[in-house]
């Protein structure tokens, strides 16, 4: 048997492809954007004939992880507040195996401790309304959501004169979890926390 390609392998061809694709390299050219002939033939394809064409090559990457068993799990890296959290994430790129959710899943309390930890006098708010308004919440809130979800992952958004910090709290698969895709199955929930006074923006 051949080699088997590497999580990191997998991500950078899916890089590459996607590179190669938007420069025009790639073209699916049997895609219709109206389904109907005579309308299609005064539309410029270009642009999802790109896109297809990608989105086919990633449909053929996710079958080799399944079939091959290569994971989807990176790690990531935050510091907040001087302190330091490595943790696994599914690439945003390739799929969720059912190992990949065990490791997941293994992950979400320490995650939630550095959480906690650095967000302890920040104001939280809960996103709802896919990122159009955001609610006020409490901690006992937050741990209430946590106890209901699989895992969860973090990103920040930081300057000199901002910081938010976004958990998210989902279940299911990951790459169907953002946004909903696949509710109630897969979904999530993104917790935000700023300094006092300000607003979340991520």
């Amino acid at each position: 048997m051949s080699q088997v390609y590497t999580t990191q392998e997998l991500i950078q061809i899916l890089a590459d492809e996607r590179r190669a694709c938007l420069k025009g390299e790639r073209l699916k050219l049997e895609v219709n954007v109206s389904g109907n002939p005579v309308i299609d033939q005064f539309i410029k394809t270009e642009g999802l004939q790109k896109f297809t064409a990608y989105q086919d090559f990633k449909a053929s990457i996710h079958e080799y992880q399944r079939k091959y068993k290569v994971s989807g799990i990176t790690s990531q890296i935050i510091d907040v507040k001087g302190k330091t959290l490595h943790y696994p994430v599914v690439d945003s790129q390739l799929i969720t195996l059912p190992s990949d959710l065990g490791i997941l899943k293994a992950a979400k309390s320490s995650i939630l401790n550095f959480w906690y930890e650095v967000t302890g006098c920040m104001d939280l708010y809960l996103n709802i309304n896919n990122s159009k308004q955001y609610q006020a919440i409490e901690e006992i809130d937050v741990e209430r959501i946590a106890y209901r979800t699989e895992w969860c992952s973090l990103w920040k958004w930081e300057n000199p004169q901002f910081l938010e910090i976004i958990l998210q709290l989902g279940w299911g698969k990951v790459e169907l979890a953002a946004y909903r895709r696949n509710f109630p199955v897969s979904g999530s929930e993104y917790i935000h926390a700023v300094n006092p006074g300000n607003v979340p923006i991520g």
